[in-house]
Parts: structure tokens; sequence; C-alpha cells
């Protein structure tokens, strides 16, 4: 992540920005009531939020993170440098398996995860977020590079 400036906009695009909906704000959430908002930042300087989007089947569910990595690359975006997520939840949260995986797909391994409590900023110098990144969410992981290893024959 650039600078302090990008880690701030990108934490209050994922909870509250100020003449802004923060993208949590927009979760869709009526079964499990546990709202959800992520907020990527691109190497433009661009941010993309998502929110998480339930559905009664369960099955269709998406979450923030998948949300808004779907929005950039639908539009043909993959320049990502950094991400925030954030709840309801006064500790902060990790993105599930599923979004690790889906973020493994278009973010280095080195990129910083932002991981922001609900009562952000508290009074620790950090606002109690929690930095981490990719590969240390996601050790072990198996990426796009994978596929092109060499075989065995079948």
């Amino acid at each position: 992540m650039s600078t302090e400036d990008d880690r701030r906009l990108m934490i209050q695009a994922a909870i509250e920005a100020n003449h802004h909906i923060a993208a949590k704000e927009y979760a869709y959430s009526p079964y499990s009531k546990f709202r959800v908002g992520a907020a990527f930042l691109l190497a433009d300087g661009t941010i993309v939020k998502g929110a998480n989007v339930e559905n009664a089947s369960w099955g269709g569910t998406i979450c923030a993170e998948r949300t808004a990595v779907v929005k950039a690359v639908s539009e043909g975006k993959k320049d990502f440098v950094a991400l925030a997520v954030t709840s309801d939840v006064a500790s902060p949260i990790s993105p599930c398996g599923i979004c690790r995986q889906i973020i493994r797909e278009f973010c280095s391994l080195e990129m910083p995860i932002l991981l922001v409590p609900a009562d952000y900023p508290q009074d620790a110098e950090d606002g109690g977020v929690l930095n981490v990144t990719l590969g240390g969410l996601l050790p072990h992981s198996f990426g796009p590079e994978d596929l092109e290893l060499p075989r065995q024959p079948y």
C-alpha cells in the first residue's frame, strides 16, 4: 500500500466514507444478520467496494470480498494493491476460505490485507486494525501458476 492516506481511504470505504455510502451499508444479510464490507485499492488509486449479498438458498450467497473482486474484474481491473475488510464484530474478522482462494487468483501473496474491527478507530495506535498478507492468510496456497507445473504422464 502506498500511503497512510490510501490506508485510511480503504478503511473508510469498507466502513463509512464521509458523504458516500460504505460497502458494509449495502450488505444484504437478512438471514445471518452479519454485514461485511470490503474495499480493494487498485494500482491507479481507485477503490472498489463490495458487500455481502445473501440468498435464501444459501449457496447463492456471495461474500463482500468476492463481490468486490467480481465488480473489478468484470470492468477489466485486475491490478489489486491492498484490501480492507470489516464487519459489525468488535474484533477483526478474516475472509472465508472461498474468498481467500478467489483473492489468490488475482492478487499477490504479499498483498496487504487490513482486517478492521467494527469499533475502528480505537484508542490503539493502529485503530485495532490487524495487518496481514494474503500469503499469511493462505499459506501453501494453490494458484494459477501451479497449473503450469510439469506433471507425470496420465
